[in-house]
This record gives C-alpha cells, structure tokens and sequence, in this order.
C-alpha cells in the first residue's frame, strides 16, 4: 500500500528510522548502491581513490564491497546488467529484522538488511569467502 508519499511503507519507515537515529546522535542507516562493471579490477582502483577507502571484501573478477561511515557500495561483474549499470539500491539498517526486498515504482529493487545479513549472503554466493563484517 502506496501513502500520501507515493513510497511503499517499508522505504518511509527506513526513512524515518534514519532520520530518528541522527537526530538521537545514534549510527544512521547506510545508503546501499549496488552497481554493474565489466571491469572489476579497474573499478575498484578508481573507488577506492574517490571513497578514499580500500573494499572491505574483494571476490577475485567478481564482487568487491565499500562500506563507509555512511555507504555501503557494492560492484559486481553481472553478465545481466550493461557496465554502470544500476542493479539495485537499499538501505544498511542496524534494526533490519532480516533481509528483505521490494520495488518500487520505477521498476528500481531496494533491499533493506544488517551488516551481518548482507555478509551471510556474500558468504552463501562465494563460499570460502569468509567475510566478516567489521
């Protein structure tokens, strides 16, 4: 169900959960972006000098990982999606009871999850990853 806002419920409710927790002074949700590249390598140098932050986890021509202070940014080699392309947009949410995901009216997937849900899930599709969120 769509309110006066035009955002499903789950996104107004992560948004007004973040705003709550900095005005408490409390850690703020993190913008997730998770985007397509061709060329993995290339990227994550290029990133990691614009984030000024090397990727807390690297899957070897597949997948590398940013979480900031206040992004969580991830790439990822997806023979589905054109290089630069958007895959998906979401929320960090410390409070996220598990993971979860909806679209919204432009057709974008936003996924709302814990540090640790999104490590679980980076562990399902790469075993022998080991990552471990700090």
């Amino acid at each position: 169900m769509l309110a006066a806002t035009g955002e499903p419920p789950t996104l107004r409710k992560a948004a007004r959960e973040a705003q709550r927790q900095t005005i408490h002074g409390q850690a703020m949700n993190k913008l997730h972006i998770a985007i397509s590249t061709a060329k993995l390598e290339d990227t994550v140098t290029d990133y990691s000098k614009r984030l000024g932050a090397k990727p807390c986890v690297i899957v070897e021509a597949e997948y590398a990982l940013w979480r900031t202070e206040t992004l969580n940014l991830s790439v990822r080699q997806d023979p589905s999606c054109k290089p630069g392309e958007l895959r998906h947009l979401g929320w960090e949410d410390p409070a996220a009871q598990a993971f979860c995901s909806d679209t919204d009216v432009n057709g974008v997937t936003w996924e709302r999850f814990t540090a640790q849900q999104q490590a679980d899930e980076i562990n399902a599709i790469w075993p022998g990853t080991d990552y471990q969120p700090a």
